[in-house]
């Protein structure tokens, strides 16, 4: 495994025709890496969008991609999978790649073999919607809670103080919706944030997010990424023509073509000591009411 993969999931592709560049056995069964590849992988140093699954086609021999991960050849030939590769992405050094768990592997599925790549549409379409979703939610936070800044912190993808990027600790992204998490300790009172002021109103910012939430939604406004290039480490942006001007926010995953995906997207806030939970719900156009 020494070439790096070509990446086509940002233009939203789903199926490619490729070829196996290594199969690397592991305890469940093996990662194969390909060429080229439809399939988004977790990414290993935030893990916020779980990966694609899908199936590998080879020989009329069809296989089950439990999950993609992110896999990596040092120049001095080791590999390491996921969570165990011991650098950042995009590290110099090494050759990095998308691999593709597989609990079984065929006789077929050897280095060199051509593999039809398919990705699961609708495990995809749930977890862009959720992505995209994320996103929002976290810019509709910082333009809810902006007045309670004492001093700037930097601002977002659309000019309102950066709460997202000064507190956020954890996001999990799901289908159809995300967990995040923020710290409201020390450090982020010394940076100016009235934290007291934030409990003391808490139900008032939620109902002011999800006011603009829906705007957002009923904007249809249109959503894509945009690459730098083609491999798995290039820089990749989100990118959403909002009314209150066009928001672009790096980023690996995937995402919705659209608002016009959604039928609503509302979120709901918790506090508790000095952590503030923000869960995230999505649902999608068309869905029965």
């Amino acid at each position: 495994m020494t070439s790096a993969t070509v990446v086509t999931f940002p233009s939203g592709s789903l199926l490619e025709t490729a070829h196996v560049v290594g199969v690397n056995p592991d305890d469940s069964g093996a990662v194969v890496v390909l060429d080229r590849t439809p399939f988004h992988p977790v990414d290993h140093t935030w893990p916020d969008q779980p990966g694609d699954r899908g199936t590998l086609r080879v020989a009329d021999v069809e296989v089950a991609v439990t999950e993609a991960v992110m896999a990596a050849v040092s120049d001095e030939g080791e590999v390491a999978i996921g969570a165990a590769i011991p650098v950042k992405r995009g590290a110099e050094g090494w050759t990095w790649s998308v691999g593709h768990r597989v609990d079984t592997v065929p006789a077929a599925l050897a280095a060199g073999a051509e593999v039809e790549a398919a990705v699961d549409a609708a495990y995809r379409a749930g977890l862009s919607r959720g992505h995209t979703a994320c996103h929002l939610a976290s810019l509709a936070l910082d333009f809810a809670v902006a007045d309670l800044w004492r001093k700037d912190p930097g601002s977002d993808a659309l000019g309102n103080p950066d709460f997202e990027g000064r507190a956020n600790q954890t996001s999990v992204i799901g289908p159809d919706g995300a967990v995040d998490e923020y710290r409201l300790g020390k450090s982020l009172r010394k940076a100016g944030f009235d934290t007291e002021g934030l409990a003391g109103t808490l139900a008032e910012r939620e109902e002011r997010m999800n006011a603009r939430l829906a705007a957002w939604i009923a904007s249809a406004a249109p959503s894509r990424i945009e690459a730098e290039g083609e491999s798995i480490v290039d820089r990749r942006r989100w990118v959403c023509e909002l009314p209150e001007g066009t928001a672009s926010i790096l980023c690996g995953g995937t995402h919705a073509s659209s608002l016009a995906e959604f039928a609503s997207i509302r979120v709901s806030l918790q506090l508790s000591e000095q952590l503030l939970v923000m869960t995230t719900t999505a649902v999608p156009a068309g869905s029965p009411a």
